[in-house]
């Protein structure tokens, strides 16, 4: 409604004051009182008014235009003064000016860049460039604003926007991404440069994993790495094989270079994973034969984080966490286990569990004791870890401490270590520096040893498994208290209380370790340097041993321990001394080739030494090992050794506008393990490597950031052999000693042949690698194909019995590897926010042996896991010519005879047919239920002219894969694992799973399922029909599996109080390992070797079950 205009003319003057104080009053109600206290009139159209707001305002005095001023300041209104009219309307909204900016973005040749990130932060607008480079930005109010361009492998650029909307940018390199400076032997080469085949590991990773060590942490990293733990028990160490093993009968695992001193079997324990900058695993010829007789196997370079240049920075990264079986075996429960001892000895049974009117139906709801829970406990893992590390344009220096404490999830056992780092680096001139970089550790592992060749009768795990759930008619103490079982014990009977085993067997293995290396380097001129160095690595192991009456193999009441209460102390000491001398000449010619020429000589020595003390029958156990001195003293035999290498090293690389690239390298080595004309082997090597992607046809190909092929061949060597290999051996005394006249001699005899003519293994492998990166390496994949063959194999080979000897060690036989690795890289999304990057690794690889000794097909190898039986006499491996080198070897499982594979006599016994074949056992004594195996030759009798392989130990692939999320201050690392297509040989089962005689031995509960006449299962035979004891494919399973080894997942704290404190990094995460395994295994755990060696890997014997961790960590730096 449009009100009427008052035209009246007031004679007022202007200087009338106004008074207002309202508070959220409507406008027209201001506009009554200004008009009663002066002669203005407002004129309004009243619709105008309906987005009008509130108004507060408290005004003394004032004039017209000061209240006007007030009452519209927030109003969608403004106000126009006609004489004494005021005319109200509604203010006009200016369309903003609209500004385009555009242009082009080009890399470092001046070619357009597709995919570069285009913002203005303040406006939150974003683009990317197109498939020429070019972009555009519609914009308003664009004046003074920054805009950003940001391409992966490139440095980040910031314009301010003036008044040219015409920004074109030329991309900087990132040195850090594309001059990524990788660690090689003797020396260091840009990424982009490298000729070889060189993993990397991902410290950043890897460090994110809760665990001891980073071997720990190792499998799935590397492509072409297998990584295999023998079990969970703290302080073990995993076995590592790059490229497969080389070797039969000899170690196959590689060389370790800490900070550039070379050793053989360094135990990695002694390193805190935060104190390694890199490492780097050497895998081709090329990379390897700088180390000449000891790159066959390849060669993990380890090197640690040293001093900064600049103010000093300390760090603390501390984590508290527990651990936790990964999971428990079912076991029989009370019923099941009493209804299968009535089965196995009826009277007997009857006599332990069905007194007092107590029957079979009595035990159907009693629980029992699950021994696993009195031997398994929750166990806490601790990790501190300080460093400080600072300098100057002259010094810089490191100096790290660190305590891991690791209980073990097994009662009483565990690994602890107490570790130091000091790194110097001091330069005394412009030519001349010097360093220091020295590791102390003290090393303690302890608990009772569950796996491998130490193995008693009955091993710890066996023993709680087989332990009776129930006291029957004893009492529950006694069962629970009691050394050993008083229901079942005999002379025969092995069982012993599994919790005083574990609590009472002391077994401590302490390690000191120092290594140090002391260096200088000086630059005789600009392009040639000269670096000597002097290396000392020494470790002193000693083994404390127990036993006292409560234990198994120190109580007078068990078999195992009629020497009575004993223990021993022995001393294992390790010694390597090294000095290596290199001068290294770098030259370039106009800018386009470039040459390094490194060549040096080294000597190394390494001793050995081995003793101790033992007593029995110590007659004070109290004093546990301190009372030796008064039990009867036991001989321990003593061991000393001693070898020395000398050697003579160069190597050539040549690089043509990083275009063409080439490098050679020769070793020879001479070494006291050998004599005469084989104490020197000599090992050569060349690779070239080709970026096509520098050539100008590629120019156009602009997706393709990086293609390179690389070519290597080369030859390396394996002396993994004792001293004195080559030596005759003469051994005295034992059965070959006599008494003529009640005078005792000692007799000698010629226990080992010699053989003079023993050399190195060689090794010589051809490798094609492809490096291609696209989008600026926002997408990146290595290839590797290889072929490696290991000839002149240091193998102990059988000989004729007509000889005299069983073995010698000769140069014969040969084994080949092939393989294919891939590993891709990707970063999903890289902006201001949100950072997600994929790393993907995947090996193949393919190992055959190709030689044995002169008319020898196979190498048959057994495993001493139970002495007490025939498995350990007989083979459970086998290495034949074409196949690999170690296969699973018995009879092939055929299921359970069942009633119609006989004929039933009239007095109604069963006679198995006459076409059905035996199992071994003679045919009368084969009852129905009775366990089967094939007749592989058909000849309608098993035996052991039917044995074969039965399962394959060794994966068809394994790899790993990483993602790494950030989002703002979030941070996640999830890392998977996994191993396809091995085989594990589970011989738990052979004793748990109705393979023992052993009265009141527990059982797994799979073996409720075993064969009765009412239940004719194919799956478990019967009670007592276990057949002979030979190994078969019944226990071998598949061991692939998938699992979730670690997850990381941090928030970094960042707030004033912080910046106060000059406390640059704060997070906080919490990290598991091990957390979720997929696998069909039956067992603990698939990924299990006890006996792990070239020829006997994948078998399960009662090992020490892996855990699962989950810890609340804190990193600072300041």
């Amino acid at each position: 409604m449009l009100v009427c205009f008052l035209l009246l003319a007031i004679t007022k003057t202007h200087a009338q004051k106004i008074s207002l104080s309202e508070r959220k009053a409507s406008l027209e109600n201001i506009f009554q009182l200004i008009e009663q206290q002066t002669s203005y009139r407002f004129v309004f159209n009243t619709i105008i008014l309906e987005k009008a707001k509130p108004v507060d305002i408290k005004i003394k005095n004032a004039e017209i235009g000061e209240v006007l001023d007030l009452v519209f300041r927030n109003q969608p209104l403004t106000y126009t003064i006609v004489k004494q009219n005021i005319i109200l309307k509604e203010k006009e909204v200016s369309s903003p000016e609209i500004m385009v900016i555009y242009g082009i973005v080009t890399d470092e040749k001046g070619i357009g860049f597709p995919g570069a990130r285009i913002g203005i932060k303040s406006k939150n607008i974003n683009t990317i460039t197109d498939e020429e480079g070019k972009y555009k930005l519609v914009i308003n109010d664009v004046k003074d604003q920054i805009i950003s361009f940001e391409a992966l492998g490139y440095q980040k650029q910031e314009v301010i926007i003036q008044d040219n909307f015409n920004i074109d940018i030329q991309l900087k390199p990132d040195l850090k991404i594309l001059e990524e400076i990788i660690i090689v032997g003797y020396g260091e080469v840009n990424k982009r440069d490298l000729t070889g085949s060189v993993g990397e590991v991902n410290m950043k990773d890897l460090t994110k994993a809760p665990v001891k060590s980073f071997d720990d942490a190792f499998a799935g990293r590397v492509a072409g790495v297998q990584v295999t733990s023998p079990d969970g028990q703290p302080g073990a160490v995993p076995t590592i094989i790059v490229r497969g093993g080389n070797s039969v009968t000899q170690d196959n695992s590689p060389l370790y270079v800490i900070d550039g001193f070379p050793i053989e079997d360094y135990n990695i324990n002694a390193i805190h994973p935060d104190d390694i900058a890199s490492i780097e695993v050497l895998k081709d010829a090329s990379s390897t034969a700088i180390y000449g007789a000891r790159g066959a196997n390849g060669v993990v370079i380890v090197s640690t984080k040293k001093g900064i240049k600049g103010k000093s920075v300390f760090s603390f990264n501390n984590y508290y966490g527990l651990q936790g079986n990964t999971s428990q075996i079912e076991l029989m429960k009370p019923y099941e286990f009493v209804k299968y001892q009535l089965e196995l000895d009826s009277i007997r049974a009857a006599g332990i569990y069905l007194q007092d009117g107590k029957t079979l139906e009595s035990y159907r709801n009693e629980n029992g004791i699950n021994w696993q829970d009195e031997l398994f406990r929750e166990a806490p893992m601790l990790s501190s870890y300080f460093a400080v590390r600072g300098g100057n344009k002259d010094n810089s220096y490191a100096f790290s401490s660190s305590l891991f404490d690791q209980k073990g999830t097994v009662i009483a056992s565990g690994f602890k270590r107490y570790q130091a780092r000091l790194v110097i680096e001091q330069s005394l001139n412009k030519r001349f520096k010097v360093g220091v970089n020295a590791n102390l550790s003290s090393l303690k592992s302890y608990g009772t040893i569950f796996t491998g060749t130490r193995n008693t009768f009955l091993n710890i795990l066996i023993n709680t498994w087989q332990y009776r759930p129930i006291a029957g008619n004893f009492s529950l103490d006694e069962l629970l208290n009691n050394a050993q079982d008083p229901a079942v014990a005999s002379a025969t009977n092995y069982q012993w209380n599994p919790v005083l085993t574990a609590t009472n067997e002391l077994r401590d293995r302490m390690n000191s370790l120092l290594t140090s290396n002391v260096y200088g380097v000086y630059d005789i001129s600009n392009a040639l340097k000269l670096r000597v160095t002097a290396g000392l690595n020494l470790s002193k192991l000693r083994n404390d041993e127990f036993n006292n009456s409560k234990t198994r193999q120190g109580s007078s009441a068990s078999p195992l321990g009629q020497r009575g209460v004993n223990g021993a102390i022995t001393f294992t000491e390790l010694s390597n001394l090294i000095n290596e001398n290199t001068l290294t000449y770098q030259k370039s010619i106009n800018k386009e080739h470039f040459f390094t020429l490194l060549s040096g000589f080294t000597i190394q020595e390494n001793k050995f030494a081995y003793y101790g003390s033992g007593a029995i029958r110590i007659p004070n156990e109290t004093l546990g090992i301190g009372g030796l001195a008064q039990g009867v003293p036991v001989a321990i035999p003593s061991q000393n050794s001693e070898n020395r290498l000398l050697s003579f090293l160069g190597r050539l690389n040549y690089n043509y506008k990083s275009k063409y690239l080439f490098t050679g390298t020769f070793r020879a080595d001479g070494s006291s393990k050998f004599t005469g004309n084989n104490q020197w082997g000599y090992f050569p090597s060349g690779s070239f490597a080709w970026n096509i992607a520098q050539e100008k046809f590629m120019q156009g190909l602009h997706f393709l950031s990086e293609t390179k092929l690389r070519l290597s061949y080369g030859l390396t060597g394996n002396n993994r052999i004792s001293e004195y290999a080559y030596y005759g051996a003469i051994t005295q005394g034992g059965n070959n000693s006599y008494m003529p006249g009640g005078t005792f001699i000692s007799g000698a005899y010629v226990s080992n042949l010699s053989n003079p003519d023993l050399k190195w293994e060689s090794t010589a492998e051809l490798d094609f690698g492809l490096d291609i990166g696209f989008l600026n390496q926002r997408f990146t994949l290595t290839a590797d194909i290889y072929k490696k063959k290991t000839n002149d194999l240091l193998l102990n080979a059988q000989l004729p019995t007509s000889s005299g000897f069983s073995n010698v060690f000769q140069n014969i036989g040969a084994v080949e590897n092939k393989g294919l690795e891939l590993t891709l890289q990707s970063f999903n999304i890289r902006n201001e926010k949100i950072k997600w990057n994929t790393s993907f690794n995947i090996s193949f690889n393919r190992t055959k042996l190709v030689g044995l000794a002169q008319n020898q097909k196979e190498l048959l190898s057994t495993v001493r896991w139970n002495s007490g039986n025939d498995y350990a006499q007989n083979p459970a491996y086998v290495a034949r010519i074409g196949q690999p080198v170690a296969m699973f070897y018995g009879f092939v499982w055929d299921g359970v005879y069942q009633f119609y594979d006989f004929d039933k006599t009239p007095t109604g016994t069963y006679v198995l047919k006459a076409d059905i074949p035996n199992n071994g056992n003679p045919r009368q004594n084969i009852q129905p239920g009775d366990i089967k195996y094939k007749d592989i030759n058909g000849d309608n009798v098993v035996d052991m002219q039917d044995r074969t392989e039965i399962g394959n130990p060794n994966p068809k692939f394994f790899g790993g894969l990483a993602n790494n999320l950030s989002f703002k201050n979030f941070d996640v690392h999830v890392f998977l694992q996994f191993v396809y297509g091995n085989e594990v040989m589970n011989v738990n089962r052979y004793l748990m799973e109705g393979g023992t005689t052993t009265l009141g031995a527990n059982q797994f509960a799979s073996y409720q399922n075993r064969w009765t006449p009412e239940n004719p299962s194919n799956e478990h035979f019967r009670t007592r029909g276990w057949g002979p004891s030979v190994y078969s494919s019944r226990v071998i399973e598949d061991g692939s599996f998938i699992r979730l080894k670690t997850i990381n997942l941090g928030y970094k704290v960042e707030n004033k109080l912080l910046q106060r404190l000059a406390i640059s990094n704060f997070r906080v995460y919490v990290a598991a390992q091990n957390l979720i395994t997929l696998t069909r295994y039956s067992g603990n755990d698939p990924e299990v070797s006890v006996f792990d060696s070239a020829l006997t890997p994948g078998l399960d014997y009662s090992a020490y079950p892996r855990a699962k961790v989950v810890t609340l960590g804190l990193d600072i730096s300041f």
